[in-house]
C-alpha cells in the first residue's frame, strides 16, 4: 500500500486533487486505533493524517477549542486539564478493545467516528460540541462550515454531517469543539448485588431524581473485578455524581435515601471514580487482547436487560450496561458473532443500533457490521455521498 503522508491542510487538499482526478480509492488514516471497525476498506493507497497536527486555537475563556485533526486526543485532554476543562462528550478511547495502545485517538477520529462516553446521556456525543469543521471532500473541493468560520452551505449542517461518517464523506483538516469546565470533584455511589432488571429500575430512578447522576452503569456478576478499582465479582450499580464537593456530598445523601432499601451501598472517592469509568468507557472488561466478537447495542434502557436475557438463551454471553443501561456490551464467548440473533433480538424488544465493534478479519467480511439502514434513509445517505464523494474514493467499502 502506498502510504500519503500530509503535513498541512494545503498537501490534504493537493492529495484529494490527485485521488479524484484518477479516481483512485484512498484510505483515511490517523492513529489507526479504530482501523479494526467496519469492513476492510478496498483501497491500495492510504492517507496518513498522523502528521497534521497541532492545536490552532484554545481560548478557554471562550471555552473554545481548535486542532489539526490529527492531534492526539490524549495530548489535548492534558492541556484541557491543565485549564480544569474537559471535553464534556468524554470520547472513548478503543485501542485496547482493539488490541492497541491507549491514547492514540485523534480528534479528526473522534468526530468521525461520533465518539461519546458515559455521560452520553446527560452530555451528548461528539456531534453536539462540534463547532466548526475545516475539510477536503472527495471532489478534491476545500470546505469550511459552521463554529468560527464561514455559513453553511448546501443547505447541510456540514460540522455535525461529518460526525459518524467514518471518513466517507470527506477528510477533516481542522476541527473546532466546544469544551466545558471540569467537576471539581466526583463520587461514585455503587449499590451492590443486584439482578439485571432490578439495577435497571434503581438506574431510573436515580435519573429521574434530583441528585443530577452525570452516568449510570450497571456490572453484572464478575464484570467488577476486571475493572480500574476492582469491584470484586458480586454485581454492582454504579452512579456517578460531579460538581462542587458540598453539593456532590448532599446529593450522594439523596441517592443513599433513594436507594438505601434496595442493598448494600459502598462511595468511592474521586481517584476510585474516575479510573472507574474511564474503563467502563473503554469497555476495558472486554480488553483482552482477543478476538471474540464484542457487540456495541444502543436501545431503550427498559428493554436492554430482557434483550439480553433472551440471548443468553440461545447464546454464551458475557455483558454490561452503560447509560442507563441503554448502552449493551456484550462478548460472545463461544466466538461466533450470532449477528442474525443479535439483531433479531434488538428489533423483538423494540429496536435500537447494533454494532460489531470487534470481531476477526473473516468474521467482519461477510457480515454488515454496522447497523444496517432502513431503505428510505439508506437512499438519503447514498444521495449525500454523492454530494461529497461521486467517484466513492474515501474509505471505499467501510460501511459496507
Amino acid at each position: 500500500m502506498a502510504v500519503l503522508s500530509p503535513s498541512s491542510p494545503d498537501d490534504v487538499l493537493a492529495a484529494l486533487q490527485w485521488a479524484a482526478g484518477e479516481g483512485t480509492p484512498v484510505e483515511i488514516l490517523g492513529h489507526g486505533s479504530k482501523r479494526g471497525i467496519g469492513w476492510p476498506v478496498q483501497a491500495q493507497h492510504a492517507l496518513d493524517l498522523s502528521g497534521l497536527t497541532g492545536i490552532t486555537l484554545y481560548e478557554p475563556a471562550e471555552l473554545v477549542l481548535s486542532a489539526r485533526a490529527g492531534t492526539p486526543l490524549a495530548d489535548i485532554e492534558a492541556l484541557l486539564a491543565q485549564n480544569r476543562q474537559q471535553f464534556a462528550f468524554e470520547p472513548m478511547d478503543h485501542g485496547p478493545l482493539l488490541g492497541g495502545s491507549e491514547g492514540r485517538g485523534t480528534i479528526g477520529g473522534a468526530l468521525a467516528a461520533n465518539l461519546s462516553g458515559p455521560r452520553r446521556l446527560t452530555a451528548g456525543a461528539a456531534r453536539d460540541h462540534i463547532l466548526g469543521v475545516q475539510a477536503v471532500s472527495g471532489r478534491g473541493e476545500a470546505f469550511k462550515a459552521g463554529g468560527r468560520v464561514v455559513k453553511n452551505v448546501t443547505g447541510y449542517d456540514l460540522s455535525k454531517l461529518m460526525a459518524g461518517s467514518w471518513g466517507t464523506l470527506a477528510v477533516a483538516t481542522d476541527v473546532t469543539f466546544k469544551v466545558l469546565p471540569a467537576a471539581e470533584t466526583e463520587t461514585t455511589l455503587a449499590l451492590r448485588g443486584q439482578l439485571d432488571e432490578d439495577a435497571a429500575a434503581a438506574m431510573a430512578l436515580a435519573m429521574g431524581s434530583s441528585a443530577e447522576v452525570s452516568a449510570a452503569a450497571h456490572l453484572p456478576e464478575g464484570i467488577g473485578r476486571r475493572l480500574a478499582g476492582d469491584l470484586g465479582g458480586d454485581p454492582a450499580t454504579i452512579l456517578r455524581v460531579e460538581g462542587f464537593g458540598p453539593s456532590v456530598a448532599y446529593r450522594i445523601e439523596t441517592l443513599k435515601t433513594l436507594l438505601g432499601a434496595a442493598g448494600p451501598l459502598e462511595e468511592l472517592p474521586a481517584g476510585r471514580s474516575r479510573a472507574l469509568w474511564r474503563d467502563v468507557r473503554d469497555c476495558k472488561p472486554f480488553a483482552d487482547g482477543g478476538e471474540k466478537p464484542v457487540w456495541r447495542i444502543s436501545m431503550a434502557p427498559s428493554q436492554a436487560h430482557r434483550m439480553v436475557m433472551a440471548l443468553r438463551m440461545q447464546a454464551a454471553v458475557d455483558a454490561f450496561y452503560d447509560w442507563q443501561g441503554g448502552l449493551v456490551w456484550l462478548r460472545m464467548e463461544a466466538g461466533d458473532a450470532e449477528a442474525d440473533i443479535v439483531r433479531g433480538l434488538v428489533r423483538q424488544f423494540g429496536g435500537g443500533h447494533a454494532t460489531l465493534v470487534r470481531a476477526s478479519a473473516d468474521i467482519r467480511a461477510r457480515l454488515p457490521v454496522f447497523e444496517p439502514q432502513p431503505p428510505a434513509l439508506a437512499a438519503l445517505a447514498a444521495r449525500v455521498k454523492e454530494q461529497f464523494d461521486p467517484k466513492g474514493i474515501l474509505n471505499p467499502g467501510r460501511m459496507g
